[in-house]
């Protein structure tokens, strides 16, 4: 049965406002799941201006710059309470947030998480590039298990009563530079990488991103209202 959803581009959005509307969303989906007509998801696309996030499990030295630093570069940084480690976000990476209710869903947390690197995975595949899963880590990887692996979409996530939030990040456009002051999702032997980087030229954003909107929409059988 398609699940009932709603699509939402927020467009360039600073971190902290798109974070407040996550969790006002999901909020809402929580209170209303003992009520007989249930909310429909939210799948929500933005852009972020330069800003590094530190998950649960992360270690605040995975930041390798002080916060003078920071100012130069004009990035900000905050703590989250998604799962996974430190990761950066800025202008030309689709960050997605899928705000979904996986009882509706019918699925576990594992195949909520595999259902989005599969759709990542088919959105690069119409480009002709190849990914994988990686394993012991989640997100979609470039080359995986060779010494060359590198990771082009983040996944880090919170869940609560069944209810989604946080998402993922894909590398579109983005400027790799910005990933060289951390150890991106802790990881200090693994490289990041774009799609502008492996097909040695700038996309269409708005293109990838409706390609990707289409891919999760098929994926996880979204009806979307």
């Amino acid at each position: 049965m398609a699940y009932p959803s709603e699509y939402i581009d927020l467009g360039l959005i600073e971190y902290k406002e798109a974070w407040e509307k996550q969790e006002a969303f999901n909020e809402e989906i929580r209170n209303n799941k003992n009520k007989q007509s249930s909310l429909p998801g939210k799948l929500i696309f933005c852009e972020h201006p330069h800003v590094y996030t530190l998950g649960r499990s992360g270690e605040q030295n995975n930041l390798l710059i002080k916060d003078e630093f920071l100012k130069k570069i004009n990035a900000t940084y905050y703590q989250s309470n998604r799962g996974g480690d430190i990761t950066y976000h800025g202008p030309g990476q689709i960050v997605g947030y899928p705000i979904f209710d996986l009882e509706a869903l019918n699925m576990g947390v594992k195949d909520y998480i595999h259902k989005v690197e599969d759709a990542i995975i088919l959105t690069l595949g119409e480009y002709g590039i190849v990914s994988s899963r990686l394993d012991g880590a989640t997100g979609v990887w470039l080359d995986a298990g060779t010494p060359n692996t590198r990771k082009i979409c983040a996944i880090g996530v919170k869940i609560s009563r069944y209810v989604t939030m946080h998402g993922f990040a894909l590398n579109v456009n983005t400027d790799l530079k910005y990933f060289s002051y951390i150890n991106p999702c802790g990881f200090i032997d693994k490289g990041v990488t774009s799609m502008e980087k492996e097909l040695g030229e700038k996309l269409d954003f708005e293109e990838v991103k409706s390609i990707l909107r289409k891919k999760i929409e098929s994926t996880f059988l979204l009806d979307v209202q």
